[in-house]
Order: structure tokens, then sequence, then C-alpha cells
């Protein structure tokens, strides 16, 4: 098994074929990568904001607004609205 894979992301990136389970929490709507983030990380590497916004055709700024708020449900989860991200 591959490095940062789990084992399903795994058959789906050997076989070539898209993530059927929507279920679950790694699943993107991005069919290029087997519509599974921890391939696309595994393909990909880090990106920046700007990348990512390139690959999913979005602006970088929508990319920011999408991060902030994951960022602030962090926060909420953690219990702790004093911490810095």
């Amino acid at each position: 098994m591959r490095r940062g894979l789990l084992k399903c992301s795994d058959l789906c990136f050997e076989k070539k074929i898209k993530c059927p389970h929507k279920g679950c929490k790694y699943w993107i709507n991005y069919g290029d990568e087997q519509n599974c983030t921890l391939i696309s990380i595994y393909v990909n590497g880090p990106m920046t904001l700007r990348q990512v916004g390139d690959r999913l055709g979005i602006s970088f700024a929508r990319v920011k607004q999408i991060e902030s708020k994951a960022l602030q449900k962090l926060k909420v989860l953690i219990g702790d609205t004093n911490l810095f991200f």
C-alpha cells in the first residue's frame, strides 16, 4: 500500500477508478483524481491556495473564504476561539 493512502484510495489509485463512496470524508467532486483528497495530495503534494483555486476553477478569494470558514469550524470543534491559525 502507498504511504498516505487508505486501502480503498490505494485500490482506486491502482485501478484508476473513481471512488464510489460519496459519504467518505475524503471524497471530493473532482474525477481527475478519482474523487479522493488523499489521492490528490499523493499525486500533487502540498499546494498553495492559488494552486487549489486553479485546479478547481475557482478564484483565490473563494478558496480563502472556504479556508477561513473551515478554520472557524475547527476552532469551535476544539472549543478554543482564542486560537490563531
